[in-house]
């Protein structure tokens, strides 16, 4: 009797214990299931306070905010060339040149007129010449090359007027190397056909024009940003191993009438300033971005990114009228791979470089530019190559005040690029009309003295 009493007894207890465990667990259940209130968070700064500090560090006044230091080093670092393999193969191999590129500008015209490429394939072989910097689209807007796009705004502004594929090959035959000259913000198409995309002039409730007629699509834009990547994406995939972008500017006197013109500032009226000094640095970030973007989207096809600038913004610094356009030469120099400034002689005004007449001394005001470029890109941290552009044209004026250039007016300014150690140029003659009889690498060291220094 004791032992069935005591197993009775036995099994009530684990009876009482296993109940027990159910109910804390209910309750622990229970417990968790019930809504806790969190706590409220309110934000440190208001937003004035977080767009003064957004101001201070994009326009560089300072890199310190109540004790928080910002380091400059980069976590990680590009090496200089990367494998081939991780590349985009357009199937056209042309090496750069190894004594720099040499090169001219040719029209839509002059490529589809095969007498005038036979004679210009043949006049690069025969001389130091390699390049040929040649207009994917054009001041118009115009997509020259045959093209399939999957982009309906860029399909639509294709003109289709040469077959890019056969060139392309040619080229390579001769190792010629290819530069994409992309006219990027001056685009009377793209403006006309979106005119979201534009400036508007109140006083006409149209499209704002230049005195030429001219029409520029707005860089503030990502929209348009994307359509002349998207563009320089086709040409890079073509087989050109440069981008070249031109007109990457605001118009130019924007500084002065741009407030007078109604247009979407997008994502950059944080930067605007009360302060004289700081004027269009919302202008100058906006293009700044556009070649950060168009250098990381271009990365995966292996080609260059250059910019066509004014030589003039070299010399002006922070000028109220550089800002108006938007270029800052030392800040776009690093963002691209080349920078090529136009300084031709006939285009400086009077008593630049202390000449009254710049057109009448080639050497001499190409020399000048170059010392001034030289120390600015020396504090240029980003292994940009200089490649400007040279006069060999002529553009008359009063009778002495400008020169007929000709293979001397050409040689010397070459001569005075190879003085500080520059062997890369591009030579513009809209027609395509270049001078014969030019020593394009002659056999000059650089030459260091108070006044310039070699890059």
């Amino acid at each position: 009797m004791n032992i069935k009493f005591l197993k009775i007894w036995a099994k009530l207890l684990c009876l009482m214990f296993f109940f027990l465990f159910l109910t804390a667990c209910q309750n622990k259940t229970s417990t968790l299931e019930k809504n806790i209130p969190m706590p409220e968070v309110k934000a440190k700064y208001d937003e004035a306070t977080l767009v003064e500090f957004n101001n201070k560090i994009t326009q560089g006044d300072t890199n310190r905010y109540e004790g928080l230091t910002i380091s400059k080093e980069a976590m990680l670092s590009q090496p200089d060339k990367l494998p081939q393999v991780l590349f985009y193969d357009s199937d056209i191999n042309i090496p750069y040149p190894e004594d720099g590129v040499k090169g001219l500008y040719v029209t839509a015209d002059n490529l589809s007129n095969p007498e005038y490429l036979d004679y210009l394939i043949n006049y690069l072989d025969q001389t130091e010449l390699n390049s040929l910097v040649i207009d994917f689209k054009d001041d118009y807007g115009n997509i020259v090359p045959v093209l399939e796009s999957d982009n309906p705004m860029i399909q639509e502004n294709v003109m289709g007027f040469v077959d890019m594929k056969p060139i392309m090959k040619r080229l390579e035959e001769h190792k010629i190397y290819p530069i994409a000259r992309i006219v990027t913000f001056k685009d009377y198409l793209l403006s006309d056909a979106h005119p979201e995309y534009s400036f508007h002039d109140p006083s006409t409730g149209g499209i704002w024009q230049d005195g030429n007629g001219a029409q520029f699509t707005n860089p503030f834009l990502p929209d348009v940003w994307n359509y002349n990547i998207g563009i320089a994406i086709e040409a890079a995939k073509l087989g050109f191993k440069d981008i070249q972008f031109d007109y990457v500017r605001f118009p130019e006197g924007f500084d002065v009438f741009g407030s007078s013109l109604d247009y979407d500032i997008g994502g950059y009226s944080y930067f605007i300033s009360d302060d004289p000094e700081k004027e269009g640095t919302e202008r100058v970030a906006a293009i700044n971005d556009f070649l950060a973007q168009a250098s990381e989207q271009l990365m995966p096809y292996g080609v260059d990114v250059s910019a066509d600038v004014f030589g003039y913004t070299a010399i002006a610094g922070d000028a109220a009228d550089v800002r108006g356009i938007g270029q800052s030469f030392a800040q776009m120099a690093e963002r691209v791979d080349v920078m090529s400034s136009m300084i031709y002689p006939s285009h400086w005004g009077e008593a630049f470089f202390g000449y009254t007449y710049p057109d009448l001394y080639p050497y001499e005001i190409v020399s000048a530019y170059m010392d001034h470029e030289t120390q600015l890109l020396a504090n240029v941290e980003n292994k940009v190559r200089t490649r400007p552009w040279l006069q060999d044209f002529t553009l008359p004026g009063p009778p002495g005040t400008y020169l007929e250039y000709g293979a001397n007016e050409v040689q010397v300014q070459i001569n005075a690029l190879y003085e500080h150690g520059i062997h890369e140029y591009l030579l513009w003659n809209a027609l395509g009309e270049y001078t014969e009889g030019v020593d394009y690498s002659p056999d000059i060291q650089p030459v260091e003295d108070s006044n310039s220094q070699v890059q």
